[in-house]
């Protein structure tokens, strides 16, 4: 039998061109950021933030320090992945809802402050890799949730990160991880590209 979920995995695609005429409206945006932050992070930090790039305006401000690339202003959307630097200071306030539900006892808080604390504190460059994998995580279930719905995506580095971090306002404890454009895919994009085989990319240990 045919997983369903495995199946739209496995036939995700990059895209390159895009029906420009097509949009997304308010809500089709929150639900792919909802998604979005169904994945996991470190703690349950949730250290991410994502500015939906999608006004005409916005679209030829981003493009201009992004490589003039026709995807940011061709998509209905194109994200700003955003990655906060990793902080123990907001563990209490981050956990608090799962308190709340019953999930997790008030009396573990204090022990995840002081392991994030003991991971993070005074750690720039540990502080920034989570950002990182923070925001990238985030973006790939993005991408196959975007898919999932019938959409294309095309994640994106080639920009200039301290014009994204000045025109966009980001604030002095995020990153710029990506760019993500999401929207309807014209049928002349190419197929998914051959992968390596399994052997050359799998060890065992």
């Amino acid at each position: 039998m045919t997983n369903t979920i495995i199946e739209s995995i496995a036939s995700r695609t990059t895209t390159s061109l895009y029906d420009s005429s097509v949009t997304l409206s308010d809500e089709q945006v929150r639900e792919l950021v909802r998604i979005a932050t169904t994945a996991p992070t470190s703690f349950n930090l949730q250290n991410w933030r994502f500015i939906a790039v999608r006004t005409p305006e916005a679209k030829a401000r981003l493009r201009a320090i992004a490589w003039d690339q026709p995807k940011i202003t061709d998509a209905a959307v194109t994200f700003i992945v955003c990655g906060q630097l990793a902080d123990h200071s907001v563990m209490s306030q981050r956990l608090a809802p799962a308190v709340e539900v019953g999930i997790m006892p008030a009396q573990m808080v204090p022990g995840w402050e002081g392991a994030a604390r003991g991971l993070y504190f005074e750690q720039p460059q540990r502080q920034r890799d989570e950002a990182v994998r923070t925001g990238a995580i985030g973006a790939t279930a993005l991408i196959y949730a975007a898919h999932a719905l019938g959409l294309g995506s095309t994640p994106m580095i080639g920009f200039d990160a301290e014009a994204v971090a000045r025109e966009f306002a980001l604030s002095e404890d995020e990153v710029p991880v990506m760019l993500l454009s999401v929207g309807k895919a014209l049928p002349e994009n190419w197929p998914q590209k051959p992968r390596r085989p399994v052997a050359e990319v799998l060890d065992f240990a």
